[in-house]
């Protein structure tokens, strides 16, 4: 087995198979510690990935927060994470560089085999079916043919090696932008991470999209601002903007600002909801940031990212241990099954708040009732319990109803175009 990329998907992707008893190669291009342009928010759906590799003890040695504080129209609420019976009422908040190195390491520990600095620079193909890889060593500047019965693809949101097998992004899909960047603070401990919906620039004027500030435990708190494609005037946002002008409004008790700064912001591109196709050939499949795997409600990747490459580990080793080929072709109804509905109706909610005059009038509305706030944290963060009607119903009903109940810039009511019925919601 080859996994192209040691980040989130191809670790956990490695590590399961490892755990299966199969002999796996994975190849991540940089050196760890390596940086990555996150949020290093950690929800309780990465939370109990991460404790079903074993890595709960490890986890506690970072910062752990219990929920989300959201501001907007001058309003904070503090939201505390859901009881569930699968997940933790936790979060934790982990530097990449830290936590894909944590994670790595355990793969290796668990039987794969890694190879640091060593880039996949194309596909091997015979006769049609791809049989391994072409691998630049970059301590010894040497190029080998690496071969392998699967190819796992999950080197993140490009996915140079993904286009190479013909993946692409369906361009109908959200796509998010995001930038971050690491200050100093004095509430670098904070028990909450904070959630800004409300941007405005110096003068005042609304902004689309939002910021977020994240304490980190260590020191720092890192601090970022994203929007998605489906705000109007999207390509005329220059993130760097967005991101100064948050940094200008940021709460004064953060002690953020240009002098508290740990260095320039990094930003990157969040493919959303499944958006790239196709996920799966005759001998590889492809998981992570690679696949779009990113939730659109909040941009979340991490542990979607560890869901599809234990999805994938899965499919995989079927193909592997039965010899039945036909598994791997069955992964993305696996994907459809377990998120098809959720991330349908998440796009059409990001397409619906893309328009601002919606989006301030949603914020306003929900900050006014910690009931409403609560049941949207528990859809953003994909966390409703299996009682709850069904996750996947539940929030089709839910943003059916938010639809309809929202006046649209002409003054008149928006209708949810579903013929769905709706379903009584248990907030």
């Amino acid at each position: 087995m080859l996994v192209v990329g040691a980040g989130p998907a191809g670790a956990a992707a490695a590590y399961w198979l490892a755990e299966q008893g199969h002999s796996v190669l994975v190849v991540e291009k940089k050196t760890f510690p390596r940086e990555k342009t996150c949020g290093d928010g950690l929800t309780p759906r990465a939370v109990k990935q991460l404790t079903d590799m074993g890595l709960g003890a490890p986890l506690e040695d970072f910062h752990r927060y219990d929920g989300l504080r959201s501001i907007a129209h001058g309003i904070t609420l503090e939201l505390e994470w859901p009881s569930h019976p699968d997940f933790p009422s936790h979060g934790y908040v982990v530097r990449r560089r830290d936590l894909d190195q944590m994670v790595a390491d355990r793969a290796v520990k668990a039987g794969a085999t890694l190879w640091q600095a060593s880039e996949a620079l194309e596909p091997v193909v015979e006769s049609g079916f791809v049989v391994g890889a072409a691998i630049h060593r970059k301590e010894s500047g040497t190029t080998e043919i690496v071969r392998a019965k699967y190819v796992v693809v999950a080197d993140g949101a490009n996915s140079r090696f993904g286009r190479a097998l013909g993946t692409q992004r369906d361009r109908s899909y959200p796509m998010g932008m995001a930038i971050r960047g690491y200050f100093t603070s004095p509430f670098h401990d904070d028990p909450w991470i904070e959630s800004h919906l409300d941007l405005r620039d110096r003068e005042g004027n609304h902004m689309p999209g939002y910021g977020w500030i994240f304490p980190v435990g260590d020191g720092t708190v890192n601090v970022g601002a994203g929007l998605l494609d489906t705000f109007t005037g999207f390509k005329a946002v220059n993130t760097s903007r967005l991101m100064d002008a948050f940094v200008a409004t940021a709460p004064a008790r953060w002690g953020i600002s240009p002098e508290t700064s740990c260095g320039p912001p990094t930003g990157g591109k969040l493919p959303t909801g499944g958006s790239v196709l196709p996920k799966v050939g005759p001998t590889w499949i492809v998981a992570g940031d690679a696949a779009g795997s990113i939730n659109p409600f909040n941009g979340e990747g991490i542990a979607y990212a560890y869901e599809t490459g234990r999805m994938v580990a899965d499919a995989v080793g079927e193909a592997l241990t039965t010899g039945d080929g036909l598994a791997l072709a069955r992964y993305p109804d696996r994907l459809d099954e377990v998120y098809g509905l959720y991330f349908k109706v998440a796009r059409i909610f990001v397409k619906l708040i893309g328009n601002p005059a919606v989006m301030r009038e949603l914020t306003r509305v929900g900050m006014h009732s910690r009931t409403l706030m609560e049941w949207v944290l528990r859809i953003m963060a994909n966390l409703l319990r299996p009682d709850e009607i069904g996750p996947a119903e539940a929030v089709y009903a839910a943003v059916e109803l938010i639809v309809r109940a929202l006046p649209d810039p002409s003054g008149s009511r928006i209708s949810g175009s579903s013929t769905r019925r709706a379903v009584p919601i248990r907030a």
